[in-house]
């Protein structure tokens, strides 16, 4: 079998951002997400709840189920990683939970109005997320192989832009060919393809479908052109052994102060923008009224804008390091933080509009553009800070433990908003502990060394 060049091997390991990104962009933030919110307000609305308390309840039941894969990827996450790294395995990895993605986007297709099982609808679509962020933890932890250490920084921004571009078109072509407005027909004036049936839901149902589908053929060039090391010799799944080496891990981190604090900073930060994403749909339909089309249109804006944005601070990053791409913008996520808690279709910010008034509107997408551009940024520089931080021979445990400062408090922001809405009975207010996540993560990235363990600052 002839050799695979390095640049094949780095646009095989682009094609999993390009592959994955549509359950971020279609399932998790702008079609299933904000439908599951539509949807179970409406069930919960037939059962005699109001209309606010309904959508402040179903937004709660997003966040919890949310809170509940979070904590199964964070417990499972470095034990994963360290097994990997032990074993010298990868690849094996990233086929099984290639699976679950696939199998859980496909799921989604069955969540029938008519019929609306929250439980299901959360077990199926929790299956896929699980599938998707395992399979990035071990996909990223073959970034160190792709280039010299100056490099990757760039890499990592040019993947992350890939993948966006990937989620556009994918968002663009679900929009175009599928999801109906309320005139029955989609953003081009079509009827939606194969007499999908809108009055089912199918329209937007079909997004599961489309997302699994995507996925398996869009990971052939990682599978065909990125490849790992030969595993160590005699190797095996030794779990045993992955365990005493993540225990010998966790033991030795309070010796490597800039890696514990750059985890922990990264946790709460991460959290805050995942948050972002999940609840921004949901937040725009059951605050803005907006129609899952909207929405939608809204998806493409902010994901065009993280394209670009991970494009250029992935240039960024490789003239000035990481750490910089990554305080400015987790400074402009606070800020959007605070424009979005302070819009309602009737004030900005205390100070009512006129009644129709599009400023809101205006003003939301403005938020999106802010979302896309730092969100793409803040990740692509965030995993090559890691590179520098961890040791380059147990990178996939690196990663792992990544996963988990990322999902040790995923639970947290979803709870915190799910808890905030069902006390304040109000989705804006529900999303205001975002702000003081973003806020730790910052304050965090004080005892952080740019340039890694053991560099002289």
């Amino acid at each position: 079998m002839a050799e695979i060049s390095q640049k094949k091997r780095i646009w095989g390991w682009f094609f999993f951002d390009w592959a994955s990104q549509p359950y971020n962009t279609l399932m998790l933030t702008f079609i299933f997400g904000p439908y599951f919110g539509q949807t179970a307000a409406a069930a919960l609305m037939a059962n005699g709840m109001s209309e606010q308390a309904a959508e402040a309840e179903a937004q709660a039941l997003w966040g919890y189920g949310l809170a509940l894969t979070g904590v199964i990827i964070a417990i499972l996450a470095p034990i994963l990683g360290s097994v990997a790294d032990s074993s010298g395995r990868r690849m094996p990895w990233v086929w099984i939970f290639s699976v679950m993605y696939v199998v859980g986007a496909f799921g989604c297709w069955y969540t029938v109005p008519q019929d609306f099982s929250v439980f299901w609808a959360l077990v199926f679509f929790g299956m896929g997320l699980i599938g998707m962020e395992f399979a990035t933890i071990f996909t990223n932890s073959f970034l160190p192989s792709l280039g010299p250490r100056e490099e990757l920084g760039r890499i990592s921004g040019s993947g992350w832009g890939f993948g966006y571009v990937g989620g556009v078109l994918a968002l663009v072509i679900m929009l175009a060919l599928f999801q109906a407005g309320d005139n029955g027909l989609t953003m081009v004036g079509l009827e939606p393809l194969f007499g999908l049936d809108p009055g089912a839901g199918e329209d937007t149902r079909i997004v599961g479908p489309l997302t699994g589908l995507w996925y398996a053929v869009f990971m052939i060039p990682f599978f065909l052109w990125v490849r790992e090391a030969p595993p160590h010799d005699g190797a095996h799944y030794r779990i045993g052994q992955g365990l005493r080496d993540l225990g010998r891990t966790l033991k030795g981190l309070p010796s490597h102060p800039s890696l514990l604090a750059y985890l922990g900073s990264s946790m709460f930060y991460r959290d805050a923008l995942n948050g972002m994403y999940t609840f921004g749909g949901i937040y725009a339909l059951g605050v803005l009224d907006w129609s899952i089309m909207e929405v939608g249109i809204f998806g493409i804006l902010a994901a065009i804008s993280g394209a670009v944005f991970a494009w250029v601070g992935g240039h960024a990053d490789r003239k000035f390091g990481p750490m910089p791409v990554i305080v400015v913008c987790c400074v402009t996520l606070i800020f959007t933080a605070c424009l979005i808690v302070g819009l309602s279709p009737e004030a900005v910010f205390g100070m009512a509009v006129e009644e129709g008034s599009s400023l809101p509107d205006q003003l939301f997408y403005l938020a999106g553009l802010l979302i896309g551009a730092a969100g793409g940024a803040v990740q692509s520089a965030s995993r090559n800070m890691l590179t520098r931080q961890a040791n380059p021979a147990r990178m996939t445990e690196a990663f792992g433990l990544y996963a988990l400062s990322g999902k040790a408090t995923t639970f947290l922001a979803p709870w915190l908003i799910g808890m905030t809405t069902d006390i304040t009975n109000n989705q804006r207010l529900g999303v205001t502990p975002l702000i003081v996540l973003f806020g730790i993560g910052l304050i965090m990235l004080i005892w952080v060394n740019p340039r890694g363990e053991g560099a002289r600052t």
